[in-house]
């Protein structure tokens, strides 16, 4: 009994596309992380970034040891290969129905993980610089209240530059008054779009090559026992 070349071949194809999907995700996640400016408050609040980081190596990893497997016709990458794409399916299905689910949660823990820096006064002076870079791109002013944050001395960055958003007056000059956990959570909200999207298109190409790799699998199998 051959192996079927069209499955053999089809694996491949659903390997390298795999492999590439990898390279999108390992290349968006990146991106992410750089648009962040490195800004430490981000960095706490947006923690999921590093996760795809690590997910875009691994699906990488996966598709190179697809590929072999199929190529090869090595029933022990093959079936490596299956489990590793059964696991991270499942990672997958559990990360997008709690991120569907917890959105709300998401906000909340969000504020708490802000509400922590408060006062903004008390903290470390490379803390207040990543806050105030926030301020400045954001056009908003403290964390969690607004101006209050800061207490009385209001830093220059929550100056209010942009006439088009809501300011009030702080020390004799105006002042954003849109508190920065606002940028903060739609930061979060469009990115997990994007992400949630990735991953429902890895998820799908995962079916298929599980099963063009079980089926290559067996077909490996009988084809051994009827030759031994």
């Amino acid at each position: 009994m051959a192996v079927n070349k069209c499955i053999k071949y089809l694996l491949f194809l659903f390997n390298l596309l795999f492999w590439i999907s990898g390279c999108i995700i390992l290349g968006v996640s990146i991106y992410l992380k750089v648009s962040k400016n490195g800004n430490a408050i981000l960095d706490q609040a947006v923690p999921f970034v590093d996760l795809l980081i690590a997910v875009g190596v691994i699906i990488m990893v996966l598709g190179f040891l697809g590929c072999c497997g199929a190529i090869k016709e090595n029933r022990c990458m093959l079936i490596l290969f299956f489990i590793g794409l059964l696991l991270i399916f499942i990672l997958l299905l559990i990360a997008g129905i709690l991120g569907a689910v917890g959105e709300k949660k998401s906000q909340v823990w969000v504020k708490e993980s802000l509400a922590k820096l408060l006062p903004l006064r008390d903290q470390k002076p490379e803390v207040q610089t990543d806050i105030q870079k926030l301020e400045v791109e954001a056009k908003c002013c403290g964390l969690i209240n607004g101006p209050s944050d800061w207490g009385s001395a209001v830093p220059s960055s929550c100056n209010c530059v942009d006439t088009t958003q809501v300011c009030q007056s702080a020390g004799g000059r105006q002042v954003y008054t849109t508190p920065c956990v606002t940028f903060v959570t739609s930061f979060i909200e469009k990115h997990a779009i994007i992400a949630l999207g990735i991953a429902f298109g890895i998820a799908v190409l995962m079916l298929f090559g599980m099963a063009f790799a079980m089926t290559l699998y067996c077909q490996i199998g009988k084809r051994d026992a009827n030759t031994t």
